[in-house]
Formats: structure tokens, sequence, C-alpha cells
């Protein structure tokens, strides 16, 4: 079945971006293994898929040291500066700063290490107040900030658009947050990259995809709806 999903998504990639006269290699899919068992990600890296996302820190840091090391594992959820320090080698790219404290504590865990450590400012496009994420117009200014922190490296902007029954209407959502993207990139700030726009998910990636996205998160059209009463 995750052979089988993973080709459909593929295939829904490559229409989107011959939609919009994109080139599919532009448009990274990470599989969002999130509660998922080992034994799907073996299926999913069978099918040759190599990069995946988790929400959790624990959860990454568990299936980082049972999988091979080729994989790429990018934290997508909510970061807690208190875990930074178990994903400061583990993660290939943090998709959720979404605060100048947060970045502090990614730079100085990333001192340590003496790694550069690849993130996404997380915006909250819709002001959805049950999502994290920092509002547009204070995107600009926390990027002053954290852009002067050496071991940090911005490399671009997620959003999580809100749960619609039209992915349709999630078109102004990632429209907006492109648009963001090249302000601040006509900005040419030091160790600012605008080259990752990490948006649309299961529901929606198709839309994203036509407005732009280079990073889609799909869990549930690749893996099947989540099972929350085992992650292992």
């Amino acid at each position: 079945m995750v052979a089988e999903q993973l080709q459909n998504v593929r295939a829904e990639i490559r229409k989107a971006c011959e939609k919009s006269g994109r080139n599919p290699e532009e448009v990274t899919l990470i599989a969002v293994s999130k509660t998922k068992p080992i034994s799907m990600i073996r299926e999913a890296m069978d099918a040759g898929q190599t990069i995946f996302g988790e929400n959790k820190v624990q959860e990454l840091c568990t299936k980082y040291e049972e999988l091979p090391k080729n994989l790429e594992w990018h934290l997508i959820g909510h970061l807690q500066r208190n875990k930074v320090k178990y994903i400061a080698d583990k993660a290939a790219l943090i998709h959720s700063v979404d605060s100048l404290r947060l970045a502090e504590t990614i730079n100085h865990e990333g001192e340590k290490i003496q790694r550069v450590i690849p993130v996404l400012i997380e915006v909250n496009v819709a002001q959805e107040e049950t999502k994290f994420g920092v509002s547009v117009e204070e995107t600009m200014s926390l990027i002053e900030e954290i852009c002067k922190l050496p071991y940090v490296q911005i490399q671009g902007l997620m959003t999580i658009a809100p749960y619609v029954p039209d992915p349709e209407e999630n078109r102004p959502v990632f429209r907006k947050l492109k648009q963001l993207s090249v302000d601040i990139s006509s900005k040419n700030m030091n160790n600012v990259h605008m080259d990752i726009l990490s948006m649309g998910m299961t529901n929606d990636y198709q839309v994203a995809v036509e407005e732009g996205a280079t990073m889609v998160r799909v869990g549930t059209g690749i893996f099947g709806e989540r099972d929350y009463s085992k992650t292992k």
C-alpha cells in the first residue's frame, strides 16, 4: 500500500508542476511518518523515499537510531527549547522556528557540536489561534535578528495552512507565503536564503505546488490515517 500511495503522490506532484509550468525536481516530498511503525517507513524506503518528517523529538530520535543513516530527518512539529539538544546533530532541517529564543537555543546547541543548523521560519499566515508561527507582519524583523546567529542558517519559510474542505481555499495562504519569501529575498540579508517554501500537506499539497512550494509534507496520503495508540 505504501509504495502505491507514494507513487500516487509523486504523480500528483508532477501533474501540479506541469499545470504551473514548473520542474518536478524543484519539489521535495517529505513523507511524514509520525506515529507510524518502522515497518511502514521501510516500505517507503523500498519505494525510494529517503526524506521523512517527524513532529516529536523523541520519535525522531528513536527512528533515527533504528534506521539506516542515509535517511534525512526533518523536524516539522513545534519544538520546545529544552528538546533542541537531542536533535541538533540529527535533524537535516528544522521547519518550525518561530521565536528568537528558540533560534538562540538552536545556535547554542549548534556551537557546542560545531554545526550550522539549517532552519525554516514558521509563519502563521492564516492567523489561526491554535497554530504556532510568527505573523506575516513580524517575520521580517524576526529574520533580521536570527540571521545574526552564526550557528543557525535560515533556508526559507514554512506554514501550516488551515484544514479546509476545499483545498482551493488555501491558495491565498500559499500565495501570501510565496510573496513574503520574495520580499525577504529582495533584502539580500547575510545568512538568509529563501530557497525553501515548505507548505502543503495531504489535503492541499497540489495547490501548494502550483503556488510555489518546494517542499510538501505528506503523511496520511502515503501511510494512511494516523494511529496515536502505537507510535513504535
